[in-house]
């Protein structure tokens, strides 16, 4: 019984130890494609300005819709 226990704790750490390295290799890689990816297609910063739409807002506008969110709000609360 000893020798049986003694195996399956055996085949236990080897298999553990080989998923170990499978995922410390895993890891590696990931890491690796990430830096060559960052490397030779840099992230191209996007524009926060859209051409074509005024940033120029009407007072009245803004007041209409502030009254509109107001009642809706005090409608259903």
């Amino acid at each position: 019984m000893t020798e049986l226990m003694t195996s399956g704790i055996e085949l236990m750490f080897v298999g553990m130890s080989i998923v170990f390295l499978f995922l410390t290799m895993l890891v590696g890689a990931i890491n690796l494609m990430s830096a060559v990816v960052q490397r030779y297609f840099p992230e191209i910063p996007i524009s926060r300005v859209v051409p074509g739409i005024s940033t120029d807002i009407d007072k009245s506008v803004v007041a209409a819709i502030t009254a509109a969110v107001h009642q809706y709000r005090k409608k259903h609360n």
